[in-house]
């Protein structure tokens, strides 16, 4: 198993497909992979005004709210589903359209998006104790400074450092 440190300094920002916002990409694989050829992609975004969602065909995507008061998300087909800090984070296919509302201010949001038929996905709080299974990959961001054992090693991460543990 490898352990990588992802220091919150050197995530990568760049503007949202959509080109009416700011996404901030934690990991990306294949590394360096662009929008439309990522297998998986993990990334933070600030959310400033309602708006709609954009499209990633033939991706899956679970969105989680990290801080702010939160969002209603209308996804097509889906439902309507209030998202707040701390609240079960929100599976949906990202290639149908979705829009949010903001509940309050603006939110910070972590999206964690795979190419449907390679690879499948789980965002959860780390509080959850359901078993994991055997991942490929286990993606930890640390939402506050956070001192981690994992594989007889200590790590310790400052706020939105992530780590990536490969072959777990």
């Amino acid at each position: 198993m490898s352990l990588t440190h992802l220091p919150a300094t050197q995530h990568r920002r760049m503007p949202w497909k959509n080109g009416r916002g700011e996404t901030t990409e934690i990991a990306v694989h294949p590394q360096g992979a662009g929008l439309a050829d990522f297998g998986w992609r993990l990334s933070m975004a600030g959310v400033t005004e309602n708006g709609d969602f954009s499209i990633f065909p033939g991706i899956d995507r679970t969105l989680a709210v990290l801080s702010g008061a939160g969002i209603n998300l209308e996804v097509q087909g889906h439902g309507s589903h209030r998202l707040t800090a701390g609240v079960e984070p929100l599976a949906f296919p990202a290639d149908v359209p979705a829009s949010a509302q903001l509940l309050g201010g603006p939110i910070t949001d972590l999206n964690l998006m795979t190419r449907r038929g390679a690879y499948a996905h789980q965002l959860r709080h780390a509080t959850d104790p359901s078993p994991l299974g055997r991942p490929d990959w286990l993606l930890v961001l640390a939402t506050a400074p956070t001192t981690l054992h994992i594989a007889g090693q200590e790590v310790v991460l400052a706020a939105l450092d992530a780590l990536i543990c490969d072959e777990a």
